[in-house]
């Protein structure tokens, strides 16, 4: 069997770094920035008052209580404020800029709040309750480097230093098909031998949660004329924004009817006379559990060669796929600083077996304060309630066949 190890090489070889696209800040929130942001200006762009008070000149406090003339009032966005004169007070409010020839604000709180004249009782230091110009950021400072993701945080320092648009990775767009004749729309009535399809909509969940852009087709039969007609059309009809990759699940096993495998491995001239036949579409079996049936490479579609992978149809076996193989991927093509899953080491809490050769990914649910981890349910590739219950994966090496309760294993975080 394939290691997992080469396979994700082989996973991550299908996919570069997308391009480079410009979107308005409010359109930025949990992009990847593609480009250093460099500040034009500084941070305050001018010294100012933070709080409402008194602008003075420190000196001026030396005997207390003082009592000054209030010679002008200066509210935040005041810009023609007069310079202070020696021996007289600003009325000031918070990030009202500071006027020429104070040095410090007495707090309101410490004066009797005169309008005309003001009482001072406590001193200030020079420089107290002042916001310097530049003390956050200087002019020409790389405040925003490439391969930030954008959050509340970041977009609110962009819009503070005049970005009205940033330089993003463009997402990913990927195109989700899952196959199975036994398979029926959520909502809609079972007959008996059906199930409801579910791992179109987790995989499109799964995407979009990586930071790619999912289409989700409606699931096609066992039939490889309707698997490769479904297909071919949904990519001619995005050549103007095409796909970056084709997501399948189900079909690659080693029995009858398995419809994607027999798709992409048949010559496409024997379903279609005068097309070029499907490349570059290899199937493997890799060690782990769950998800060893595996496939991947390049579909001559009607716009060219795209980038498939085509992934097990047991649910679990779906998801852990995806998150070992596919999402690690599409957020590197994001440029993403951190691809994976967040990894930390845990004590099992209750021993578990591993098959040999294989590296297991069981459920999990982590207990971050005596930092112990516990396996939830069973290992099988049906059981989609355990994984909707847990909050990690919990690896088991190849090598290893048991685990005792207390030994060190590799978490993966899902909610990271």
């Amino acid at each position: 069997m394939r290691p997992v190890a080469e396979h994700a090489e082989a996973v991550a070889a299908l996919l570069g770094p997308t391009a480079t696209e410009t979107v308005p800040l409010a359109g930025a929130l949990g992009r990847i920035l593609a480009e250093d942001l460099v500040s034009p200006m500084a941070l305050p762009p001018f010294s100012n008052s933070a709080m409402d008070g008194y602008a003075v000149r420190s000196a001026d406090l030396a005997d207390l209580p003082a009592e000054l003339p209030v010679a002008a009032d200066i509210p935040a966005g005041r810009t023609d404020g007069p310079a202070l004169d020696g021996g007289t007070a600003h009325r000031i409010m918070t990030g009202a800029a500071m006027p020429d020839g104070a040095d410090a604000v007495v707090q309101v709180e410490w004066t009797d709040a005169g309008t005309e004249r003001v009482r001072i009782d406590r001193a200030v230091a020079a420089g107290q309750n002042v916001r310097v110009a530049g003390e956050d950021v200087t002019a020409g400072q790389v405040v925003l480097p490439a391969g930030t993701v954008l959050g509340p945080a970041q977009v609110g320092l962009a819009a503070a230093v005049g970005a009205g648009s940033l330089a993003v990775r463009r997402r990913p767009r990927v195109l989700v098909l899952s196959t199975g004749s036994e398979l029926v729309a959520p909502g809609e009535p079972l007959r008996h031998g059906q199930i409801h399809e579910s791992n179109g909509p987790m995989l499109a969940a799964a995407v979009t949660d990586a930071g790619a852009v999912a289409e989700l087709l409606r699931f096609v039969p066992d039939d490889v004329d309707q698997f490769l007609g479904t297909l071919d059309e949904a990519l001619a009809a995005r050549a103007d924004d095409p796909v970056d990759l084709v997501l399948t699940s189900g079909g690659v096993s080693a029995g009858a009817y398995e419809v994607v495998k027999d798709a992409f491995s048949l010559p496409r001239s024997a379903a279609e006379p005068g097309r070029e036949p499907a490349r570059g579409i290899t199937f493997a079996k890799v060690a782990m559990q769950p998800g060893m049936p595996q496939g991947l490479g390049h579909h001559h579609g009607p716009t060219g060669d795209v980038a498939v992978v085509t992934l097990p149809g047991n649910p679990v076996s779906s998801l852990v796929s995806f998150e070992v193989f596919v999402r690690p991927v599409l957020r590197a093509a994001l440029g993403h600083p951190q691809p994976g899953r967040p990894r930390v080491r845990a004590r099992l809490a209750e021993p578990l077996d591993s098959p040999p050769g294989r590296r297991q990914f069981r459920r999990g649910r982590l207990n971050a304060v005596d930092g112990t981890v516990t396996a939830v349910g069973a290992p099988g590739s049906h059981l989609l309630a355990a994984l909707a219950r847990a909050d990690c994966l919990l690896v088991v090496g190849e090598e290893t066949t048991r685990v005792e309760a207390g030994e060190a294993v590799e978490v993966w975080l899902l909610d990271g």
